[in-house]
This record gives C-alpha cells, sequence and structure tokens, in this order.
C-alpha cells in the first residue's frame, strides 16, 4: 500500500476534549506510518484547507501530542464556517480537492458535530465524481450530544459533569444564604434544541427538596405562569430554587426566551441569555431575590473537571476514524455503543454518514420527568456513567499544563483562495 498524506480539521464550538480525539488520530496516523505519511492539519478549520494554511503536525514532538489528551480548546483552531450549496458553490469544495492534490492527501479527517458531517460527506461524494481518491472519516464532537446513532458525543460528558457539579456548589452557597439574601438562583447552559446539557444537571440531587428544583428543557413550551407557581412553591417550602435553563428555551410558537434577533455563520438564531431574562420574569411576578449566571464557554473549556469516560471515548473515536480510513471505509463517523448500564461497557462501531448528516438527536420524553422539570430514572440511568471517573491533566505552577504546539507552516502551492 502506497504512503499517502493525512488532513486534519477542527470544527465549530470547541469541547474539553477535543484535541483527545486529535491525539488519537494523530498517534494512530504516526503507528501506521508505511501507509500514511505526514499529517497536516487545517489552522482554523476548513478555512485552513480552502485558504491552504496547513500546519504540518509532523514537526510536533510526541510528547506535544500526547500532551493533546489533557489540553482544552482548539489546538490548531476551529471555525464557525459553513460550506455553500455544493450545487451553487462547487468551487469551493473543488479547492478543497485541488489543496489534497497539490499535498497527495488521500485522507480527511474532519472532527465536529452535524454540520461538519454535512461537509465531510459532501467532500466524499465530489471527489468521487471528480475522481480523486479520498477517503473521508467524520470524527464525532459536540457538547450538545445530538448526534443520531452514537449512544453519546464526545465533549458532553465532560460538560455534563463540570454543569452538576457546579449545579451542587452553586446551591450549596445559596442554601447557606437564602434566609437573608439570595432566594432563587438560574444557571443558564448550553443546548439550542437538545436539552442534554440542561438534564445533567439533575444529577446533582435525587431527592426530595435537593436541587436543582427546576431544570428547563428546550423540548418542552415554557408555560410562565406555571413555572413561577413551582417557583414560587419552592422558595416557600425549601427556602430557596435552584433553576438550570438551557439557553433554547422557548414558547409555545417556538420564538425563543432570549431571542436577540441576529443569526449565526450556520444561519442559527442568536441567543441573548435566557437567565437574565427569567429572573427578571421572577423579579417581576414573584419579588424574590434573586442571582443568575451563565456557564457560557466555562462547561465547555473545564479539561481540569472532564470525566474520565468522556476523555477515553474522544480519543477512541480519533483512533478509530483512523482504523477505518485505512480499512478502506469511507464517509463514515466511528460511533459509541453503549454495551450496558451497570457496569457501564461500550465499544466504539461505526455508521454511514448519509445517516448521521444534518440530523439531530433530542431528549426522549421517557428521560424527562413528567411534570416537565426534571429527569427520570431512565434519563439518571442514561446519563450518569457518561461523568464517571476523573482524568485530571498534570499541574505546573498551581495550574493545568497544556501542550505547546510549535505550528509549523506548510509551503503553499496553489494561487490564493479568497472565501
Amino acid at each position: 500500500m502506497a504512503q499517502h498524506n493525512a488532513f486534519y480539521a477542527q470544527s465549530g464550538g470547541v469541547t474539553a476534549v477535543i484535541n483527545a480525539s486529535a491525539c488519537g488520530v494523530i498517534e494512530t496516523c504516526r503507528r501506521h506510518s508505511d501507509k500514511i505519511g505526514k499529517v497536516y492539519a487545517g489552522h482554523n478549520g476548513i478555512i485552513g484547507a480552502l485558504t491552504e494554511d496547513l500546519i504540518d503536525v509532523s514537526q510536533e514532538s510526541d510528547d506535544t501530542i500526547a500532551a493533546l489528551r489533557h489540553t482544552p480548546g482548539g489546538a490548531f483552531g476551529s471555525c464557525r464556517y459553513k460550506l455553500k450549496d455544493i450545487e451553487t458553490h462547487r468551487a469551493q469544495y473543488e479547492r478543497l480537492i485541488e489543496v489534497f492534490k497539490a499535498h497527495d492527501i488521500r485522507y480527511f479527517f474532519y472532527n465536529g458535530g452535524g454540520d461538519s458531517a454535512d461537509t465531510c460527506l459532501k467532500v466524499s461524494q465530489l471527489s468521487e465524481k471528480m475522481g480523486y481518491p479520498l477517503t473521508a472519516i467524520h470524527v464525532p464532537k459536540t457538547v450538545d450530544n445530538d448526534l443520531p446513532i452514537t449512544d453519546n458525543s464526545p465533549g458532553f460528558g465532560s460538560v455534563a459533569k463540570y454543569i452538576a457539579t457546579s449545579t451542587q456548589e452553586a446551591a450549596l452557597d445559596v442554601a447557606s444564604m437564602c434566609a437573608t439574601s439570595t432566594q432563587v438562583f438560574v444557571l443558564e447552559v448550553m443546548g439550542r434544541h437538545a436539552g442534554w446539557i440542561a438534564a445533567a444537571s439533575a444529577l446533582a440531587g435525587n431527592g426530595e427538596g435537593e436541587p436543582p428544583h427546576m431544570v428547563i428543557f428546550p423540548e418542552l413550551a415554557f408555560q410562565r405562569a406555571q413555572v413561577m407557581q413551582r417557583v414560587d412553591e419552592s422558595v416557600k417550602k425549601y427556602g430557596y430554587c435552584v433553576i438550570v435553563v438551557s439557553e433554547g428555551a422557548h414558547y409555545e410558537d417556538g420564538t425563543f426566551l432570549a431571542d436577540a434577533g441576529n443569526t449565526d455563520a450556520f444561519g442559527h438564531r442568536q441567543l441573548g441569555g435566557v437567565a437574565p431574562t427569567l429572573a427578571g420574569m421572577i423579579k417581576q411576578d414573584l419579588g424574590y431575590k434573586y442571582h443568575w449566571a451563565v456557564a457560557d464557554y466555562l462547561q465547555r473549556a473545564a479539561r481540569h473537571l472532564a470525566s474520565k469516560t468522556d476523555v477515553e471515548q474522544a480519543y477512541a473515536v480519533g483512533q478509530k476514524a483512523v482504523e477505518l480510513a485505512l480499512d478502506g471505509k469511507n464517509a463514515m463517523m466511528p460511533t459509541i455503543k453503549r454495551v450496558s448500564d451497570t457496569p457501564y461497557e461500550w465499544r466504539i462501531e461505526a455508521a454511514p454518514l448519509a445517516e448521521v448528516a444534518n440530523k439531530e438527536k433530542f431528549m426522549p420524553r421517557e428521560y424527562i420527568r413528567e411534570d416537565g422539570f426534571g429527569i427520570t430514572e431512565a434519563g439518571r440511568r442514561y446519563l450518569s456513567p457518561l461523568i464517571q471517573g476523573e482524568d485530571f491533566p498534570p499541574f505546573e505552577n498551581g495550574l493545568p499544563k497544556v501542550a505547546k504546539l510549535d505550528k509549523v507552516k506548510v509551503a503553499r502551492k496553489l494561487p490564493t483562495f479568497e472565501l
């Protein structure tokens, strides 16, 4: 088998463990140096491929690549850039193939969520039409846990662990001060359409009166009067109320509580902060003292509190991506198959990208409590294994030690391309 080069890129919002997947891809490529020559990474994701802005990963030491496993962020740079429709903007896709040809790239590993799965599939289809032998494998990643087929998405378990922990810690703070200070605490978490992260907060409590007292999911329409009634009941009964709300909470007509009126690069509505919006409602309707917080980037960057399960799975899908490519599989995505809940066991399988691209997985109704404000035992059985285990990074001078890459650039061979 002739030796050819590989290309790896990161896409969309990063996670605490996306670099663990990068580590899995790169280390596995190095173990198969008889078939895979150099590994190039796109600087700032797919934009790096379009602009021929490539990083020569072969210049990084083995120790540096190993350190990616405990480094948060996107080590090679990510981007929110959605390729246009292939029929009307064919030039973009043809440019990718031209860059791959110029650098003898025959393996394409794209690490991202649903939109990147679609891009990976389209690149695979076009390369086939153009007669260029490219093997395209999607490496799953998303904190939202909304990719289909796979039992869970790498990146989610660590966010779930962080949010459950933060809910528990903040609740203890509020409980200790509620007699004279804050009575209602609202924590906003990520999740535009799928409430998996909000659901994970419920792992912090599992009994009468244990916070969070309310979880507000984007899968169910927001009913203001009902929510206010529950807040009032909680404060009167327990002295305080802890609420975790998904950023995608919306009214019956689909309008987001915190619609900012703008859209992002992918055409998604920009959300302007549901936590202060909800807190304002509580102040207006009930008059309780409140405090709110937005987990924002902290929840997806918290590698110091990553789930060991998540780290291992993130590495495993990166490794499997390379193995699939070397086995001649194309337009596929490694998936996580749950074998059992207790003890928790899993294995890596694979699914065709045609069954993954542009599809979202939402919280099943059987995971949401009948009253709509918490999780069921079935939901707890699903979520609990994903936050298990600690995988602390090494520390230096009191802070986590992270990988520092040289990011040596590859000489350009093609004319400049305008995005």
